[in-house]
């Protein structure tokens, strides 16, 4: 079932949970940020692999309602693929229809939490790495481009890379606080 909420709001307003500034961040830097996210997840991800059960750490849930620190990598790796793909829709055709994406399924059907942290952490690099460079080459007229999702809800590419490091920068926190719960903090 699609999520309600007003997604298309996140390009422009402030997060009032992470603070994250949407825009705080031109096309100019985008690529940098979004290509950082690889580096800021792995640390969380692999930290506590040697030596402790990372079944026990990186994919215990706090809460039966919030994912686990691995999930939430999960999601954020196929966020950068899912909207890799749709700046490419919206470089290539005018005011493409950008679908929609469950990501609450995708967290079941591709059994994010069994995943292999490594594996998951070496994917977010990747998909973070070509979405920038996906960014990189966006022509300089080309940010104001649309896509549209849902009835009417409009992103640019602007703002789609904005919605894309809030997720990533959202989810840190997240990723923190389900190890924190893990670790008894």
């Amino acid at each position: 079932m699609p999520d309600d909420r007003p997604w298309a709001d996140q390009q422009t307003e402030v997060c009032e949970e992470c603070g994250f500034v949407p825009l705080d961040h031109d096309a100019a830097d985008l690529p940098d940020a979004i290509r950082g996210l690889g580096r800021r997840y792995r640390m969380p991800l692999t930290r506590f692999l040697a030596g402790e059960d990372p079944s026990t750490i990186v994919r215990a849930r706090p809460a039966s309602d919030r994912w686990s620190a691995l999930e939430y990598a999960c999601h954020v790796r196929d966020v950068l693929a899912v909207f890799n793909g749709r700046v490419l829709l919206m470089v290539a055709e005018d005011q493409p229809s950008l679908g929609w994406w469950d990501h609450e399924a995708a967290a079941e059907d591709e059994g994010y939490n069994a995943q292999d942290p490594i594996e998951v952490a070496d994917a977010l690099d990747r998909n973070a790495r070509t979405f920038a460079e996906t960014l990189e080459a966006v022509p300089t007229a080309g940010w104001s481009r649309e896509g549209v999702r849902r009835a009417g809800e409009l992103f640019t590419i602007l703002g789609a890379g904005r919605f894309v490091l809030h997720e990533g920068h959202h989810h840190l926190l997240d990723v923190g606080r389900s190890l924190r719960a893990a670790r008894g903090r």
